[in-house]
Formats: C-alpha cells, sequence, structure tokens
C-alpha cells in the first residue's frame, strides 16, 4: 500500500446497524481494523481509528414497533450491545460514532442544504419495487434469471410517492476517472476492478429522502420538513463528521484536516457496490471534499458456504465464542484462518484446534518453558550473550530478524494471515532449538555453563520478539507473555533485548489446553 506519511493514520469501519445485535461478521471486521491500527501505533505512527453505530432508518423503526419500543430506546440498546462486545474483544478505538448525535445530525443538515442549493437535489415522483431489508428501490437488474427479486432483498413492496434525489449521474464520469487513476483506491484491486465495471454500468439518480407518513426515524431535510434523509445518505457521510468535517462543537471533535483522507476504511464486500464505492465518494465530491478515501474490502465468513448472517438465520455469537475460548483466542482465529480480501468458512473445531495447536502447544508452551527453564537453572537471572555465538544460535537470530521484516511487510500490506506465518515459523524454530540444545542436559555438566547461558538467552529473545509481533492481535495474552518473560512493555521489534541480569518472572499458562468438546 505504498509508504507511511507523516500524517495520523486514519482507519475507519462500516458503522453497524442497530436492527439487531452483532455477530460474527461484525467482530471479523472490528478485530481486523484494531489490529491494524494497534501495529501502526507500536510503529510509532499516530492513529485514529473510528468506528460506531448507524441507529436511524427504517430496519430500526420496525424493529423497534416489534419490540413495543420507540426507535431511540431499541437503538440504545443495540448500540450497548455492540459497545460491551468491543470492550470484551479490546477493540481500541479513538472515536465513537453514533447517527444520533447532535453534531452529526447539524453536519449533515449542512450538507445537504448546499446539495440543494447547488442544484444536485431535486425532486420527483417515482413508482416501482422496494426492498425492505436493503432500503433502496429496486430496478428490473435487480430480478434474478426466474425474474423475480431474489430473497436476498428479503420483502419487496411496490411504492409510489414522491421524494428528493440527488443527481449521482452527473458525477459518474468523475468517479470512473478517479477509479481509473487511482489504482489503490480499492483494495484487493481485483475488487477495484469490480466497482470499476459497476460504475460503468451505473445509470440514473439516488433516491435521498423517505416521506415522514412512512418513516419518522431519520434526519429531517433542513428544506422540507416533511421527509427525513435517507439512511445511507446520513450513516455514509458519519465517516467524515466524526472526523470533525464541517464540525462546529468547539473542538469536541478530531481537526478535519489533520486526518483526512481516510487511510483505510474497512468495510465488506457486499456493501462496496453501491453503497461504500460509488455513493460515498460522489457525495464526498459533491460537497467539495477533494481528496477521497482508501477502501479496505474484506470478504465474509461463511457457514457451510453461505454467510454468516442474521437474515440467513446462522448467526455464529462472537460474544460466546470469545467466553469459551477468549477474547485472544478469538482475535487470533479470525485473523489467522482467513486472506483479508478472501472469504473463509467459520469452523468452531478448527478454532478450538488453532488454539491448542498453536496458542497452546506452540507460543504457549514456548514462554513456559522459556520462563521455567531460566528459572530453574538460573533462578531467573540471565548471563548476558556470550561474544562468541553458536552457529545455531546465529541461525535462530537470523531467522527472526527476517520473520520481523516478513511481518511488518505482510502489515503493511493488510495481510495479517501472511504476518501470523512469519512469527509461527520463528516460534517453530525456537521451539525446535530447545530440543536440539536440550537445555536440561546441558545444566548437568558445570563445563556446559556458558552455552546454557546462550541458549537461555537465546530463547527469552526469540519469546519475547514472537510475543511482540503477535501484540496488535493478542495484546492482552501478549503483555501476559511479555511480563512473565521480564519484558513488560516492550514491544521492540528487533533482536537484543536481553542484557545481563535480565530478570524474567514467574511462569502462567497464558493459553490452558482445551480438552472438552466444543458442544459442551
Amino acid at each position: 500500500m505504498g509508504e507511511m506519511s507523516a500524517q495520523t493514520f486514519f482507519i475507519t469501519t462500516a458503522i453497524d446497524y442497530t436492527n439487531a445485535p452483532p455477530h460474527i461478521g461484525h467482530a471479523y471486521e472490528k478485530v481486523l481494523a484494531d489490529v491494524i491500527a494497534r501495529w501502526h501505533r507500536e510503529r510509532g505512527r499516530s492513529v485514529f481509528f473510528l468506528t460506531g453505530v448507524d441507529q436511524h432508518g427504517q430496519k430500526v423503526q420496525q424493529s423497534a414497533e416489534k419490540a413495543g419500543v420507540a426507535p431511540a430506546e431499541f437503538a440504545r440498546d443495540i448500540t450497548a450491545k455492540f459497545k460491551a462486545l468491543w470492550q470484551k474483544l479490546g477493540i481500541a478505538y479513538d472515536g465513537w460514532a453514533e447517527t444520533t448525535d447532535p453534531r452529526h445530525i447539524a453536519a449533515v443538515q449542512d450538507v445537504l442544504q448546499q446539495l440543494h442549493d447547488q442544484g444536485d437535489l431535486y425532486k420527483a415522483r417515482h413508482s416501482g419495487h422496494y426492498s425492505v431489508r436493503q432500503e433502496q428501490f429496486l430496478t428490473d437488474k435487480d430480478r434474478n434469471a426466474q425474474g423475480e427479486f431474489g430473497p436476498e432483498w428479503g420483502e419487496v413492496v411496490f411504492i409510489e410517492e414522491e421524494n428528493w434525489y440527488f443527481r449521482l449521474s452527473k458525477y459518474r464520469p468523475w468517479l470512473a476517472e478517479h477509479i481509473a487513476a487511482h489504482p489503490d483506491f480499492v483494495f484487493p484491486s481485483f475488487r477495484g476492478n469490480e466497482l470499476a465495471n459497476a460504475v460503468a454500468k451505473e445509470a440514473g439518480d439516488l433516491c435521498i429522502s423517505r416521506p415522514k407518513s412512512r418513516l419518522g426515524w431519520g434526519i429531517e431535510l433542513p428544506f422540507d420538513r416533511d421527509f427525513v434523509t435517507y439512511v445511507w445518505f446520513d450513516a455514509l457521510m458519519n465517516y467524515a463528521t466524526f472526523a470533525g468535517y464541517r464540525a462546529t462543537n468547539g473542538g469536541q471533535l478530531p481537526d478535519f484536516q489533520q486526518l483526512w483522507p481516510c487511510d483505510a476504511h474497512v468495510i465488506g464486500k457486499d456493501i462496496l457496490i453501491p453503497a461504500h464505492g460509488i455513493y460515498w465518494p460522489i457525495m464526498l465530491k459533491a460537497a467539495g471534499v477533494e481528496v477521497m478515501p482508501r477502501l479496505l474490502v474484506h470478504g465474509w465468513w461463511n457457514l457451510g458456504g453461505a454467510k454468516v448472517s442474521k437474515s440467513a438465520g446462522n448467526v455464529v455469537d462472537p460474544d460466546a465464542l470469545a467466553d469459551r475460548y477468549g477474547a485472544d483466542g478469538l482475535r487470533y482465529y479470525l485473523m489467522r484462518d482467513i486472506a483479508t480480501g478472501q472469504d473463509a468458512d467459520f469452523n468452531e473445531e478448527r478454532l478450538k484446534a488453532r488454539y491448542n495447536a498453536d496458542l497452546a502447544n506452540d507460543l504457549g508452551n514456548l514462554v513456559n518453558r522459556t520462563v521455567s527453564m531460566a528459572r530453574r537453572y538460573r533462578e531467573g537471572t540471565l548471563a548476558g550473550a556470550p561474544s562468541d555465538q553458536s552457529e545455531d544460535a546465529i541461525a535462530l537470530q537470523a531467522l527472526a530478524a527476517d520473520a520481523a521484516v516478513r511481518f511488518d511487510a505482510a502489515m503493511q500490506n493488510y495481510q495479517v494471515h501472511t504476518a501470523l506465518d512469519a512469527v509461527w515459523e520463528l516460534i517453530a524454530a525456537a521451539n525446535g532449538f530447545v530440543e536440539s540444545s536440550a537445555p536440561w542436559k546441558l545444566a548437568k555438566d558445570p563445563a556446559l555453563s556458558g552455552r546454557l547461558d546462550e541458549v537461555l538467552v537465546v530463547l527469552v529473545e526469540a519469546a519475547r520478539l514472537a510475543a511482540a509481533l503477535v501484540h496488535p492481535v493478542m495484546p492482552r495474552a501478549a503483555d501476559e507473555l511479555l511480563g512473565q518473560l521480564g519484558f513488560a512493555g516492550n514491544l521492540a521489534n528487533s533482536w537484543g533485548a536481553v542484557a545481563a541480569g535480565h530478570c524474567v518472572g514467574e511462569a502462567k499458562p497464558v493459553f490452558p489446553r482445551l480438552e472438552t468438546d466444543v458442544a459442551a
């Protein structure tokens, strides 16, 4: 994705719609963004991570009616569930967006008024089929091979009404040119190609209002009080408004000029087209924003080949998984078993296997045995690295340096799974070094005391580096591991941390092996 600039790294995720509680797809997206944000922070860069919730719209209103509560109360309850889960999963965001926030409402209305005044909005009567689930009017191109609107659209009703429209078609040529001139606009690149093809086929304008007679839960149009704005227009602007765009709040929001543009806008592939890839950049352009964000498009977690979602009836509860495997155990699985931009099939048996093999047996065992041997053979105090290193120690150090370089290169390109592969090669080599050097045998021969000192130093160095590298993915567990190694807070991604007299802590299992069945 290119070299990092000195500007604050601004990362956002798609805000979550508060018509239903969070599922595994929501969790994956937030963990991915959190890992990227933490990595940038740990490499010394200023970071602003924005996420939040989308609280307006027809689905929220309908869900609230079914629950017998006001939309605002329903949205607050679902919002609380999202925030509690993000806290449990260690999502360290810097900014929190709620679209019912008065500051956001004022900024959205200001943009709407501008677009109205410059002639980009017009009123027209329209009749057509409307997807309640997606909250959008459909056209014949949305029909399937049988000529029907498929189940992906949910309930479809025929509506005839007057609404306000945004001249999307006016800006379509500009967007096509922008995509062609900026190949890094969308990552991965094949998603950018999909977007370019969709823009070429895009026709017509965008309905950006709903009459209050049908939908009262939304932001009122400042120039026509009988309408509220379409939820997409409202929600899409939050990524700018909560970054300080058009803020009039005396500094309570960030400095937009300092943050913008968004370096990584993390979204699922299902909302790239048309919302985040077409509507949003065109809205920004029409409002006068000249520099566009970069879109990081991830795939889906599927279950038996089908997307995990409430509408599909195959929801996987991340809250329960975090209780069962620990927040960091879940974070690790979500980052290790999917390539960013691609789909993956969720499998709880594989999650358990990953936990036991990678975390308990590999990383956890490396740290536990290293600390235990340092305490057993040297009462926890190390002698420091010898001036003349053994060949196997030099080889492990070289492998560690290579792993650190590969880790950062992969993270720079958002390939977290590849970054973790590099770390686990280091962990495997360090565990192999334990077996080949056999410290338990060295401890029995006083003449090999120097070699034992070297082995213990090398193991502590390798274990510390591994824990430091995985910190963005498993921050709490990595902190525990580093503390046991005597390096609390030391996240340096290089060899050479152990000095003569360094003391390790006490060995305690961080990843206790799971013996019970998943179903238990």
